[in-house]
């Protein structure tokens, strides 16, 4: 069977920067699992993975564009220490959640200085080409309850 709409695929990956240093890795764990064609993983490796089948084996290089897309200045910002009540301390790297107006989102500490902090909303992979090392190991027909809430169930899936 091929991966295509309407089927849930089960991969094992290895995601690696330009430097070759892993990012992420789903050895040693369980594959990933996903429904085709609706959209839980990134564009470009959804793409890719169309048409294979169980025991492919293959390498992809994501561009920015099909991936996490490219850094929005608009998402980058600078507070005043003071919008932190409640942390003593502030480290580059932390993360937080920020409300705005179209709703909650994640940011992390960019830079402190000067009593100024600035917090960037950008998906850390953003920009970022994303080298994939993928091994198909199952492909089936997705059930009538995944297709409805539109996420795998089970093993490797969305538990409920």
């Amino acid at each position: 069977m091929q991966i295509a709409e309407r089927t849930v695929a089960t991969f094992h990956y290895t995601l690696t920067d330009e430097a070759g240093k892993v990012i992420d890795s789903s050895s040693g764990a369980q594959p990933l699992a996903y429904l085709h064609g609706a959209g839980n993983i990134v564009p470009g490796l959804e793409k890719a993975l169309e048409g294979r089948s169980a025991g492919d084996k293959f390498d992809v290089v994501v561009s920015p564009e099909e991936g996490y897309g490219t850094p929005n200045e608009l998402l980058i910002q600078t507070v005043p220490r003071e919008a932190f009540q409640g942390v003593d301390e502030l480290e580059v790297g932390m993360a937080f959640q920020a409300q705005t107006p179209q709703g909650a989102i994640s940011v992390v500490i960019a830079k402190i200085e000067d009593g100024m902090v600035t917090v960037d909303g950008n998906h850390p992979l953003a920009g970022q080409n994303l080298h994939f090392a993928i091994e198909v190991v199952e492909v089936r027909d997705a059930s009538l309850e995944e297709l409805a809430h539109g996420h795998v169930h089970g093993a490797g899936g969305h538990h409920h």
